[in-house]
Order: structure tokens, then C-alpha cells, then sequence
């Protein structure tokens, strides 16, 4: 086996959150290497909403006027709701900045900000277990190889290996009855919808729709997962069958939408979530191996923050890993520091993911559910706690900047 030791930092996963973290230690002037075990990057679903605060972290990394670029800015909303009497409308304003990206476009920019040998593609990581002379992590490679690393970050999504192997989660993620399908819509000629996101609902079926350009729309669909799902998740012609199938009694836009949409842009996928009373119990790191986005706090899509969260956990835990490091000579790399900065992320980290991953478990199971006494109850708990539907998205995590009182 062949033994590398120069690598100090190790992102395992080389997804948005994986290379949101590379790129925030790399404005921190701190090394890392992402590790991804496909054979180039790719990105897992279609495209990704991001709300304000998904944006002031994106203007953190310095990509977020990049990407404005390529998404039009959503000026409000509506709701539509289809009974077989009636078809009700309730308009909703959105006051802060609220784009759909291509996830593509996503993982370019960030990418193209990287040094040279930053990303290894192809490599994926066996196993990981605690060097007993240096008490550092080591990772087997599916090369044969052996990487030495003083930090090990797992980026590596929903079934997180690194998780998994160093125990952080100690219960199985659990799923919606709900499933989601996702895809792009070409419209050649331009399409005639305002800039508006609009969702549309009949029974337990919900298609929601975003232009992103004035010829593309994002759009998804949600609806109650079958036994067949498996085998049509692997066939998009299958996909586009189920949803029109499903969709029986929308109105002819939608019906046309799905018809005309690129196939190869088509996923259905489960839900799987961590429960909000988990995350806080959950010790999210080991030594010096911790966890970031969803291999930290997998939950549904009903609020559009997944992607957004992992990016604010990029911010924080170069921050925090910076601001324990910049008291060290030369920048040094121990463990004691290390566990410090982990504790001070996680620390600042949890309240927030748990209070996301309530507000989406909440939405989830008024979806699920077939009960209108549950679907009461779920509600009145949602008056409640979340009044303010945009609080989520006014959050702010913090910057990259080196301020005053900073380290301590």
C-alpha cells in the first residue's frame, strides 16, 4: 500500500458543500483536498433555490455575482389550489433576493475558484479509522492507498460513510410517504410566465414552478411514493408517465410542461431526513474528523434550504477553523486546536439546523399525512413557531472577513 502524508485537510464528498468548503478555507488561506469518488464532478438533482441567505454566503465565497448572472431574480409567489368545485389563488410577496440555479452552474463556479490539485476525482474513500501512533485520521482509498490527514471533513451527503463509521449518528435516517420529481423545461421560443414562483396543488399532488431564464423553467412535482417508484426512478420516460398520470386534472400549462421537459434533466427521489430531535443530541464531531450539510442535517426539500444550509456550514467552519489556527504558529494544525474550532462550529451550527429541519419536517408531515385532525394539529404548531414564514431566510452566518475580536 502506498502511504501519503501531505495532505492535512481532507473533504470527503465533492458536492456543493464540499466545495463550498474547500473554496471558504481557501479565502482563509488554509490548504484542503477534496476527494470525490466519481470520475468528475457532478451534481445530484436539477437545480437548487437559493433564498437571501443562501446569497450573502455565496457573496462570501466571491461567487455569488457570478451566478446572479445566470438565474432571474423571483419577484413574488402564489398559491393555487384545484378542487373538483373550485380553483382558489393566494398571492405571497417575496421581499428578499430568491433565484433558482442550476446545480451545474453551482459546482462550476465554485470549482473554477479553486487552486490546481485542489479536487481528486475518482477516488473513493474505503474506510477511515484513527492512526494509533498519531492519533490522526487515516483513510483507505479504493486505489489500495492509505491517506494520512490531520483533519477529515465528511461532505459526502445523506449516507454519509463518515458518519456512519465514526458514529456520529447513532439512529437511521428516516423517510417522507412523499416523493419529489425534478426537471427543466426548454422553451425555444421563450416562455410567457411571470417571474414568479408558483405552486400548484390538487389532493396530495404539488407541482411548484420557477423561471430561471426567459426560455428555462425549473419545476418539480411531489406526490405519495408507490412500490413501483424504484423501478421508475431508473427510466425517464417512466418518470414523465408517472407524473402525468398523477397530474390528472391540472391544468393544460402544467400538463404541457411536464410533456415538453428534457428528459436527461429528469430525477425522482425518497425523502429521507434526520429528525429535528436528533440533531440535538448528536455530538457531529470525533476528534478532528466533523461533518457538514446534509451528512450533518439531511431534511425534506419543503423550504428550500438544504442547499443553502450546507453553504452557511462552509462559511462557519472555515471561520472557526481560522480563528483557532491564526493563534498558532505558523498556522499549525493540532488536535486540541482542531476539537476547539469543531466545538465552537457545532456550537454555533445546531440551533440553527434544528430549527430548519423542524419547520421542514413540520411541512413534510402536513403533506404526508391523510388525517385532516394531524394536518390541524401540524398546522396550529406551525402558527405558532413559524409565523414568520421568511425568518428562515433572513438569517445571516456570518463572514469570511478577519475582524476585530475575531480570535480568541
Amino acid at each position: 500500500m502506498k502511504r501519503n502524508v501531505e495532505n492535512e485537510i481532507v473533504i470527503v464528498g465533492g458536492g456543493i458543500c464540499g466545495l463550498a468548503t474547500a473554496l471558504a478555507l481557501h479565502r482563509k488561506k488554509i490548504k484542503s483536498l477534496v476527494l470525490e469518488k466519481s470520475e468528475e464532478l457532478r451534481a445530484t438533482g436539477a437545480a437548487i433555490i437559493v433564498q437571501a441567505n443562501g446569497w450573502h454566503a455565496l457573496d462570501q465565497l466571491g461567487v455569488g455575482s457570478i451566478l446572479r448572472q445566470t438565474a432571474i431574480q423571483i419577484q413574488g409567489g402564489k398559491f393555487i389550489s384545484i378542487s373538483e368545485d373550485e380553483q382558489k389563488e393566494v398571492a405571497f410577496r417575496i421581499n428578499q433576493e430568491f433565484r433558482c440555479l442550476k446545480r451545474t452552474d453551482l459546482i462550476k463556479a465554485i470549482a473554477n475558484c479553486l487552486p490546481m490539485q485542489t479536487i481528486r476525482t475518482n477516488c473513493q474513500v474505503l474506510s477511515i479509522e484513527i492512526d494509533s501512533a498519531t492519533h490522526y485520521p487515516q483513510l483507505l482509498l479504493s486505489n489500495g492507498s492509505i491517506l494520512q490527514a490531520k483533519v477529515v471533513i465528511g461532505c459526502d451527503g445523506v449516507n454519509s460513510m463518515i458518519a456512519n463509521m465514526v458514529g456520529l449518528h447513532q439512529t437511521k435516517l428516516m423517510r417522507f410517504s412523499t416523493c419529489v420529481a425534478r426537471g427543466f423545461t426548454k422553451y425555444t421560443n421563450g416562455h410567457q410566465f411571470p417571474s414568479e414562483f408558483a405552486v400548484i396543488s390538487r389532493g396530495q399532488v404539488q407541482l411548484g414552478r420557477i423561471p430561471m431564464t426567459h426560455k428555462l423553467v425549473y419545476w418539480f412535482v411531489t406526490r405519495l411514493s408507490t412500490s413501483q417508484d424504484s423501478t421508475i426512478s431508473k427510466d425517464s420516460n417512466l418518470i414523465r408517465r408517472s407524473l402525468l398520470e398523477s397530474m390528472e386534472g391540472f391544468p393544460i400549462h402544467a400538463m404541457d410542461m411536464i410533456r415538453s421537459c428534457k428528459l436527461n434533466s429528469l430525477h425522482l427521489t425518497d425523502l429521507k431526513y434526520r429528525p429535528p430531535w436528533d440533531l440535538l443530541l448528536n455530538k457531529f464531531h470525533k476528534g478532528t474528523i466533523v461533518v457538514a450539510g446534509d451528512a450533518m442535517h439531511a431534511t425534506g426539500p419543503f423550504i428550500a434550504q438544504g442547499g443553502s444550509a450546507s453553504i452557511e456550514d462552509a462559511i462557519v467552519l472555515a471561520r472557526c477553523l481560522a480563528q483557532k489556527m491564526h493563534n498558532t504558529k505558523n498556522m499549525m494544525i493540532g488536535r486540541c486546536i482542531v476539537s476547539e474550532a469543531f466545538d465552537k462550529y457545532v456550537k454555533e451550527r445546531r440551533m440553527r439546523i434544528f430549527w430548519l429541519s423542524l419547520n421542514t419536517f413540520l411541512v413534510g408531515k402536513k403533506l404526508d399525512t391523510k388525517s385532516w385532525i394531524v394536518r390541524l394539529i401540524v398546522i396550529a404548531i406551525m402558527v405558532v413557531l413559524f409565523r414568520d414564514r421568511d425568518c428562515h431566510s433572513r438569517y445571516n452566518c456570518g463572514t469570511l472577513r478577519e475582524e476585530e475580536g475575531d480570535y480568541i
